[in-house]
């Protein structure tokens, strides 16, 4: 699914010969810097470098590795990501199971007033919490939000920041498919993707990675509007690649009175679907009107 290869050729690219001192004229042709440059630059002979991005050279010395992210301006995930890929023959990482234990399942039941869920390595979402439910629409068990992106919402839809989550969830399937290269859901689900969204086929083409990390996440919820909430992640012991994700809103902010709205919507445990949900619509409308009569502290 991923390659040493590969990621060399679109960092090469990417490189300005002009920052290293190189010169740069009119007559040359390659976009970044050329082989012979980087081989020149890291201190590695040019067969060397050429047998490297010919997927020949295996197993490079960690001198090798660290003169290459040197030269190629890589980042702290760049380089983590470049350490994998260069081991691969070496290691194979095991891919990790999918099953949730009771006592998490039992953590997430405590969280009552901020969307939360787990997730693996492949975004899929193992188990969510009831307003996790709401606020996706749908059960959680099942939901796989790189899918969800990509094929099931719209830039107008539930992401409000749609092109930006689309390079969040790329940049992290990339990171996966170089820690996790011999699974085969990974590998099928990446290659559902391509086939189904071209947007994904140009962002896979560029070998960005990304660190799934906290921030910030806007949703545009159909039944109560923009959320602004900051999400929160915790690794999970002993539970590889999967991730407990937590969505908060800040005090006294719109998106906590959107997510206590949320909240109180009836919709038969979670389960259903609150775009047509009637009954959670006049609820939704009675509760703002409510809200709305009541005199509140005033917001700085």
């Amino acid at each position: 699914m991923d390659d040493l290869a590969g990621f060399l050729r679109t960092r090469r690219s990417r490189v300005d010969p002009a920052a290293l001192g190189i010169p740069v004229d009119s007559r040359r042709r390659v976009t970044g810097l050329r082989r012979e440059e980087v081989a020149h630059l890291s201190g590695v002979s040019v067969d060397y470098y050429v047998r490297l991005e010919q997927g020949r050279a295996t197993q490079p010395s960690e001198q090798v590795l660290d003169a290459l992210a040197r030269v190629l301006g890589l980042d702290e995930t760049e380089r983590g990501h470049l350490d994998r890929l260069a081991r691969q023959r070496r290691r194979r990482a095991k891919v990790p199971g999918g099953r949730v234990r009771p006592e998490l399942l039992r953590v997430l039941g405590l969280v009552a007033d901020a969307p939360a869920l787990i997730m693996n390595h492949r975004l899929d979402v193992l188990a969510g919490n009831r307003l996790a439910g709401l606020l996706f629409g749908r059960p959680m068990p099942g939901l796989n939000t790189a899918r969800h992106i990509f094929l099931e919402e719209a830039e107008r839809g539930l992401y409000a920041d749609w092109e930006n989550c689309t390079l969040d969830v790329v940049g992290h399937l990339r990171l996966a498919a170089g820690r996790y290269p011999e699974d085969p859901r990974l590998a099928s689900l990446i290659g559902e993707l391509a086939m189904g969204s071209e947007r994904f086929r140009r962002l896979w083409a560029r070998a960005d990675v990304r660190a799934r990390t906290h921030g910030h996440k806007a949703y545009r919820h159909p039944l109560v509007g923009l959320l602004d909430l900051h999400q929160e992640n915790f690794a999970l012991p002993d539970e590889p690649g999967m991730e407990l994700l937590v969505l908060s809103a800040a005090p006294g902010s719109p998106a906590e009175d959107g997510l206590r709205l949320l909240a109180g919507l009836d919709t038969d445990g979670g389960c259903a679907n609150p775009p047509v949900n009637a009954r959670a619509r006049e609820q939704l409308d009675d509760a703002l009107d409510g809200a709305r009569s009541r005199p509140g502290p005033p917001r700085r």
